[in-house]
């Protein structure tokens, strides 16, 4: 291991509306744990991270301390703190927290099923230019529609990825792309990918995560997650 330091941002301040339900996706649980229990298990464990910035809502920090951090031992968390109006604004705080930080790992509490070798690649993936996608190559024909709901275009399959997280970036890189654009519009900003993009020209690297690593966002993707867990040993 050399001195690098990377800090891992986990964002849990979504208010999950999809899921329909009354307990925020990232606090439901799954086989006994809450679904942010998994991620964290995850960085805790790993000796790429020494140290995890959790972002969360204002009314859930004594919760997230409490019930999730403390209560499972996850010691690499060294910040818990209140996120943004929008995703973005979210980073931005977590941004602002690392300290002496190389390379961070921007990750959605809500992904339970990152592995080491997902967290493996993607910093080799950003040792190259300083910013690395994860994500799987779509399964499906994917269409462009128009703005009638009429088919524009057909991307050739093989070219089309499904960005998944964690995205990880040198942090002056990050930082400085989150700075600047923060005095523009941001409303179309869906991923950090694009922040970097947009304000910097970085080439970014694609790299391959897990077809397994699903985003819980609705009751459905539970089921499917529910039926991961029975074969996989975290």
């Amino acid at each position: 291991m050399t001195d690098m330091k990377c800090t891992a941002i986990v964002l849990a301040a979504g208010q999950g509306k999809r899921m329909n339900s009354k307990i925020q996706k990232q606090f439901i649980e799954l086989k006994g744990y809450p679904v942010l229990y998994y991620s964290l298990n995850c960085f805790q464990k790993s000796p790429l991270i020494q140290d995890i910035v959790l972002v969360t809502g204002e009314s859930v920090l004594s919760y997230c301390k409490n019930e999730i951090v403390d209560k499972y031992g996850f010691t690499k968390v060294t910040s818990i703190i209140a996120g943004g109006k929008e995703r973005y604004d979210s980073v931005y705080a977590g941004l602002r927290a690392c300290v002496n930080c190389d390379y961070v790992f921007i990750h959605d509490g809500a992904r339970p099923f990152i592995t080491e070798e997902i967290l493996e690649r993607g910093l080799e993936g950003a040792k190259e230019t300083g910013a690395c996608v994860i994500g799987m190559p779509s399964k499906d024909t994917i269409k462009i529609a128009d703005e009638s709901g009429f088919v524009k275009e057909t991307p050739n399959r093989s070219r089309v990825w499904a960005i998944q997280t964690p995205q990880i970036f040198s942090y002056p890189l990050i930082r400085g792309a989150h700075e600047s654009i923060r005095k523009k519009d941001m409303t179309a900003i869906t991923d950090d990918a694009m922040v970097v993009e947009q304000e910097t020209g970085t080439g970014i690297r694609l790299v391959e995560g897990s077809y397994q690593n699903i985003k819980i966002t609705t009751p459905e993707d539970l089921t499917v997650a529910e039926a991961f867990l029975k074969k996989l040993v975290l």
